[in-house]
């Protein structure tokens, strides 16, 4: 739910001393003694009212502009000791066969995948995550980020084929630990779910390893349908990690939860809020408006 309000409210206070300059700081000016001094005042009291209200409205919007105007889109509790979560996912073209849901035939694996993906997504609350995706070679679709509605906006755009047809998974693994080697967290893992054999990789299998046990990295792996069974499982033994395998969607289902239970988070600690800010709206229209008053003021 959105909110908004203003990041220095305090401000505001500013207007009391202009108020108060306003009523008791009189200009002294020359005075001259003219007859008919009625007609002269009749012709000038819509320009002096106008210039008033000009020079009052310029104040308030700076004082407005000043006071920051925001809108708070989310608030996040995160931990200082969090887990930091990299979604590793095939998009090759096996991903387009159906019938990984019994109970939707026409739906195919990747569909699947990103619907309980995104479910995920919504449990992690107090986690960084991104987003890496793999074809022929591997795209990096996120970096690491609290903002999950963003997370799973990214992921709702990504579909099979993207970075093409055939399965660079080790080197994804790689392209994983670029995003999490850097990473100050306690605990720092990769999800990876494939369906198929690497065939498009040019990073060595034993070079990946040694770079997730450099950065003490844990991958849990998924395979889909049974599908190269022997490396994903190999990869999770040797980083401490767990290999998992999914023939259909609530097989899946079960692995996210079990995933989800191992790799818990501690308690509420920071506070990350994403905000909007609007002071530019107001600052920019007291330009406009002090541009004007300055016009009219040499004009007379």
């Amino acid at each position: 739910m959105y909110s908004f309000s203003f990041e220095y409210p305090y401000l505001f206070l500013l207007l009391i001393p202009f108020i108060l300059c306003f009523i008791y700081c009189k200009a002294k000016e020359s005075s001259y003694f003219m007859p008919h001094l009625n007609l002269l005042n009749q012709s000038t009291k819509k320009s002096t009212i106008l210039i008033n209200l000009l020079k009052y409205l310029t104040v308030i919007l700076a004082i407005t502009a000043l006071a920051s105007p925001i809108k708070i889109k989310n608030a996040q509790f995160i931990n200082s000791d969090g887990i930091d979560i990299v979604l590793n996912l095939d998009t090759s073209d096996s991903m387009k066969q159906r019938g990984f849901n019994k109970f939707d035939l026409q739906q195919n694996r990747f569909d699947v995948v990103k619907e309980l993906a995104s479910d995920f997504i919504d449990k992690r609350t107090n986690d960084n995550i991104a987003l890496v995706v793999f074809g022929n070679s591997a795209l990096i679709a996120s970096t690491l980020s609290f903002d999950k509605n963003a997370q799973k906006e990214i992921l709702n755009y990504l579909d099979i084929g993207i970075v093409g047809p055939r399965t660079a998974l080790i080197d994804s693994l790689a392209s994983s630990v670029k995003i999490l080697k850097n990473s100050k967290a306690l605990s720092k893992i990769i999800i990876l779910l494939s369906d198929g054999e690497d065939t498009s990789s040019q990073i060595p299998f034993n070079i990946a390893l040694k770079l997730l046990k450099k950065y003490n990295i844990k991958v849990y792996t998924i395979a889909i349908q049974s599908q190269n069974r022997y490396v994903l499982n190999k990869i999770a033994k040797e980083t401490n990690g767990k290999y998992f395998n999914a023939n259909s969607k609530e097989d899946l289902q079960n692995v996210y939860k079990q995933i989800n239970e191992l790799e818990k988070s501690k308690l509420k600690k920071n506070k990350v809020v994403l905000k909007e800010y609007y002071y530019f709206y107001p600052l920019f229209i007291a330009t406009i408006i002090l541009i004007l008053l300055i016009y009219l003021r040499n004009k007379e």
